[in-house]
């Protein structure tokens, strides 16, 4: 069944700007959501902990910032954009003694409300207003008169109104310039998992750390089976986010062609179609979320021996060594990791 769209034409400007919306954190979606709102012509405030580094970046652009408890006290509508680990402590420190019948908490991600973390008073609304893009993207083709398209969704409708309100907020963001889908907090947050760990995370860099370490293994060249297995990457990648898989397959010699359709199967066959199976029923039954809350609670060591081992694999190694011969990458740019969040 497809999924239901709304644009412009659908939205209620009127409901978001009859409201005091605080957007908690300013990271990539904070900075994006609080700009676009106040352009809209939103009241709007940011709410940062004491000691936030992103407190200067907001007064800067213009916004008021307060600490997180006064925003929920004095805002109506709450926008919880703060990392997932940080969010239920937050919530219960900050944001649920502020909360009033006929209040909204929104969200950008279902995670917490999905996997139980939060829950609301039964008075207040609890709606999703995801963008499916970087924040950076949200703010920039805002500005430019578009907008990305985003998702939307009710857990709690406890005024009766949840649903337009959040399609109203998504509109004063600027997601309904291009469409905004429906869908549920189960559903975003499971094909979300699911599609970071299977195919956009877990699944490419295991890919390509593995065909990496069969070139290396059989004896090519490190700089050869770099450039092979993860540089041209982004050729295919771009392709298929323009065109479509079969977009992509038409701009390739009939070679390349013919490998990807004939060899590709053999890579992803039953057995790993099996294990994202298994992997979604993880999600789904709740075993992941509890498995990343109990590695959080304990400190993350496991999560940082990964990520350190990560880090010293020779694939790493190797790159910011070519990558240095190619100032054309990132020009201008920092690194992801230096860039701190909200």
């Amino acid at each position: 069944m497809a999924a239901t769209v709304y644009y412009e034409k659908d939205a209620d400007p009127g409901l978001i700007a009859g409201r005091k919306v605080a957007i908690v954190g300013y990271g990539s979606q904070g900075h994006a959501h609080a700009l676009n709102l106040r352009d809209s012509g939103v009241d709007v405030r940011v709410a940062l902990r004491d000691g936030s580094s992103s407190k200067a970046k907001a007064e800067a652009a213009g916004l008021r910032v307060t600490s997180v408890a006064d925003a929920a006290r004095e805002a109506d509508v709450v926008m919880l954009l703060a990392p997932d680990t940080d969010q239920q402590a937050i919530y219960s420190e900050s944001i649920e003694p502020g909360m009033r019948p006929g209040d909204a908490l929104l969200f950008a991600h279902g995670f917490n409300v999905r996997f139980g973390l939060i829950a609301a008073p039964g008075g207040v609304d609890v709606a999703m207003v995801a963008p499916k893009g970087p924040g950076h993207l949200v703010r920039r083709t805002y500005e430019g008169g578009g907008g990305v398209p985003a998702l939307i969704a009710v857990d709690q409708d406890a005024t009766g109104k949840a649903h337009d309100l959040a399609l109203s907020y998504a509109n004063a963001i600027g997601a309904t310039r291009a469409g905004v889908l429906e869908t549920t907090f189960a559903e975003e947050t499971e094909t979300d998992l699911f599609g970071e760990q299977v195919v956009l995370c877990g699944g490419l860099t295991s890919l390509v750390q593995a065909g990496f370490e069969t070139l290396v293994g059989a004896g090519y060249q490190p700089e050869s089976a770099y450039f092979e297995c993860l540089h041209e990457v982004k050729l295919i990648v771009d392709l298929m986010y323009e065109h479509g898989i079969s977009g992509m397959r038409y701009s390739i010699s009939d070679t390349a062609e013919y490998g990807d359709l004939t060899r590709g199967p053999r890579i992803i066959n039953s057995g790993v179609r099996e294990e994202m199976g298994r992997i979604l029923e993880e999600i789904r039954s709740g075993r992941f979320a509890e498995e990343w809350i109990a590695e959080n609670r304990a400190g993350r060591p496991r999560f940082t021996q990964l990520r350190e081992e990560g880090r010293e694999h020779q694939i790493e190694k190797v790159g910011a060594q070519l990558r240095a011969m190619m100032p054309f990458i990132g020009a201008g740019s920092q690194r992801p990791q230096d860039v701190s969040g909200g």
